[in-house]
């Protein structure tokens, strides 16, 4: 077995190292902060902080990368085929797993928005950040470390390595900074194209030679027995059952599928806030309610004809990023929070399952 894991890890290593075109790191002279990739402290135990093998950008990280029309993607994506999705006004853009699997990191501009999709196929959590650091535009790019299974990205402006769950630079002269999180939802095509039928899909021409649509790791996806690197395994959940978790400070809440597929709006507490998760069985968001929203009633109302996702007893309508569609209720806030497989939650947060 150890053979075989070990022939496994070479064989993503090779694949991730061949390509096309190569990436440099380049550093911003004028960036307020030092350059210290040699700092030998860390805020995470650095025993524990594990070489995955690629080297810093043996997984090349995309930048502003091409798009296609949402028909041109029906050629390639299945219906079932996971996507991560942002929304900036009219700017609509899908982020297919197939492709973050061999990436991890695309850094994107979408009008005002510095965005970094950052998506970890061995957690399976998919996060957005704000790639201004300090006033200044930065890239990230794949360190090949691992912190308990997670990717460790790390800005190229400083060389700082960051921890993708934990929100925060882990090492380096941006020590303790935290990501300003950017919105994202994750689903399937068939569910998010429905929603926003106008979108932009990341394209399968990325400039690298990959295996698109194959999935790298074997069965990792779904084999509860099937770890690359060590971590923490709580038994609570099948390991790899995707959850969506709201993350508040060093706590997280979990939420299963099953929980929304009944319910479809759940109103919940958690460290004093008060949330509404929202979803069926294919996707899962949350918001932060404040005072005035947290008296209404919510009605899960999405029908696959519309990107309405929830109703109030008053008639406002909202999508899945908390804005209004109809109705004269203002915006919801999203929370804290991401998808991911359930071991990967408690082995970074104190972690609760909603029950």
């Amino acid at each position: 077995m150890k053979n075989m894991l070990f022939l496994l890890v070479c064989g993503i290593f090779l694949l991730s190292c061949s390509s096309s075109s190569t990436q440099e790191t380049e550093q911003n002279p004028d960036f307020q902060g030092s350059p210290n990739p040699s700092s030998n402290e860390w805020s995470i135990p650095v025993s524990e902080v594990l070489d995955g093998g690629p080297g810093r950008d043996g997984i090349p990280a995309l930048e502003n990368p091409n798009f296609v029309a949402a028909e041109d993607a029906s050629a390639v994506l299945r219906d079932t085929d996971l996507i991560i999705g942002f929304k900036n006004g009219n700017d609509i853009r899908a982020y297919p797993h197939i492709i973050l699997d061999w990436h991890e990191i695309v850094n994107d501009n979408i009008n005002d928005v510095s965005l970094a999709v950052t998506y970890c196929p061995l957690t399976g959590t998919g996060i957005g950040w704000n790639r201004i650091l300090n006033g200044r535009e930065t890239t990230f790019g794949v360190s090949g470390l691992l912190y308990q299974t997670n990717l460790v990205p790390f800005d190229r402006a400083t060389l700082s390595n960051w921890s993708q769950i934990l929100n925060e630079s882990v090492n380096g002269s941006l020590l303790g900074e935290k990501a300003e999180l950017i919105p994202l939802v994750e689903t399937d095509w068939g569910t998010w194209k429905s929603m926003f039928p106008t979108t932009k899909v990341l394209s399968i021409i990325t400039g690298f030679s990959r295996t698109y649509g194959i999935y790298p790791y074997r069965d990792y996806r779904t084999n509860n027995d099937f770890f690359i690197f060590p971590t923490p395994k709580d038994d609570r959940l099948p390991l790899k059952e995707r959850v969506h978790a709201i993350i508040d400070n060093g706590d997280a809440k979990a939420y299963r599928f099953a929980d929304v597929e009944s319910l479809g709006a759940i109103k919940d507490s958690f460290r004093g806030k008060d949330y509404l998760v929202v979803g069926n069985s294919e996707f899962m968001v949350s918001f932060e309610l404040n005072g005035s929203q947290n008296t209404s009633q919510f009605e899960f109302v999405f029908d696959g004809n519309s990107e309405a996702i929830v109703q109030d007893t008053n008639g406002t309508q909202w999508n899945a990023f908390g804005e209004v569609v109809s109705g004269s209720g203002s915006p919801l806030k999203v929370s804290s929070s991401f998808m991911g497989y359930w071991f990967s939650i408690p082995a970074f947060y104190e972690t609760f399952l909603y029950e």
